[in-house]
């Protein structure tokens, strides 16, 4: 038998051979995909405090602007700009001579009402006796009488000039009132001021321990706070009144949250309220106070304060990212117990960056699908692994 026959019956038996393992397979579907890999996180149930957190701006517990009374030209600045000051530091002296100068003609004018009025007690003093024994009419000891009421309440008038001259000479040298952190001057030393446009207002003197911050919260949100907390702890009512009533109860605390996202170390509270929701706004304005011994807060410095105004108990949270939305529904992929998935109905609660709670729909320790919500249908198959962004235990915000 040639080479050519031996090769045809070669491939006719490989055909053959691969035409039977085809016959031998049959018709039927092709092998099943591997399940999916998905991304799981675990309900947790646990105690939920609930808050409320708003914006507000810092202010100092005294906040005084160091004014000029009088007008003149800046002699000195007496402090450094930026730094603490005590009660009673010399701050700024006004050039003092026109008022100096003023103070000598008072005086001056006071003295010479001072003769007149002694010139007309001498004249009473003399005419006084004549009129008793008749030697000179009523009438000069009516005109003697009137010289002398004038020239004491012309001395009255002058004693009043002093005084003024003595307080305007005084206002040239500016003191600290308080004691606190002083700011940048807004005059110069040989810069006019008193007098608009020139400042009148050379300075502002902030007293920052404790430092107070002003916020405004809504209706909705005051609403929430005056049902949670009593009136006596919010709107701080007076002590002595609480004490007469039987009602001394501590003060609700509250946190400060700084612009780089940390917590101030002190706690705070609210010390006063507005007496009324403004109708313009909706808001009903707050200020509370936080111990600033460091000096780190500085007036004029926007933060968040967070007040605490209830716990839900045995609440079941999930990441936010597990959540989807449809037509206003709210749903989640849960992986049951033979790893298939199911979509579940839920109810929202309040929520907080990364959490959510559950309020329905949802039991603890069943999990659900935080990455890959894209890719997975109900009923298909996955292989779950545990997600490294666990519920976390920070403290919820309403919603």
């Amino acid at each position: 038998m040639n080479k050519k026959c031996l090769r045809l019956i070669r491939a006719s038996s490989i055909a053959a051979i691969s035409l039977a393992t085809l016959a031998a397979c049959g018709p039927g579907e092709p092998p099943a995909p591997p399940p999916l890999p998905v991304q799981v996180a675990e309900a947790e149930q646990r105690d939920v405090p609930l808050t409320l957190e708003m914006v507000g701006i810092t202010l100092g517990t005294q906040d005084v602007p160091i004014r000029a009374r009088v007008d003149g030209f800046v002699e000195g600045l007496y402090f450094k700009e930026g730094r603490t000051v005590k009660k009673g530091d010399l701050l700024y002296r006004i050039d003092q001579e026109p008022f100096q100068a003023k103070l000598v003609e008072a005086k001056s004018q006071l003295a010479a009402a001072q003769t007149r009025l002694e010139n007309a007690r001498s004249d009473l003093a003399r005419i006084r006796p004549l009129a008793e024994m008749k030697a000179v009419s009523e009438q000069d000891l009516d005109s003697a009488q009137a010289q002398f009421d004038a020239a004491k309440a012309n001395v009255r008038a002058s004693e009043a000039v002093v005084e003024l001259a003595e307080i305007e000479l005084s206002y040239t040298e500016i003191y600290a009132p308080i004691n606190g952190l002083i700011g940048l001057s807004m005059a110069k030393p040989g810069e006019y001021v008193g007098k608009e446009p020139n400042p009148v207002v050379l300075n502002v003197l902030s007293d920052i321990n404790p430092i107070r911050v002003r916020f405004s919260i809504s209706e909705r949100e005051y609403l929430i706070l005056a049902r949670s907390v009593s009136q006596a702890e919010w709107r701080q009512e007076d002590d002595n009144l609480q004490e007469s009533k039987g009602q001394k109860k501590e003060k609700v605390p509250l946190d400060l949250i700084l612009a780089d996202g940390t917590m101030h170390q002190y706690k705070g509270q609210a010390d006063a309220t507005a007496q009324s929701i403004d109708p313009q706004t909706g808001t009903f304005t707050v200020e509370a106070s936080f111990p600033n011994p460091e000096g780190i807060l500085l007036p004029g410095q926007f933060a968040r304060v967070r007040a605490d105004y209830d716990t839900l108990e045995d609440a079941i949270v999930v990441p936010r990212r597990a959540i989807s939305e449809l037509q206003g529904r709210f749903r989640v992929m849960v992986v049951g117990d033979d790893d298939t998935v199911e979509v579940r109905d839920i109810k929202l609660g309040p929520i907080k960056e990364n959490d959510q709670v559950i309020e329905s729909g949802l039991s603890a320790g069943e999990r659900v699908i935080v990455e890959g919500l894209q890719k997975v249908r109900p009923g298909m198959a996955v292989k779950p692994t545990l997600a490294n962004d666990s519920p976390t235990r920070a403290p919820l915000q309403e919603t």
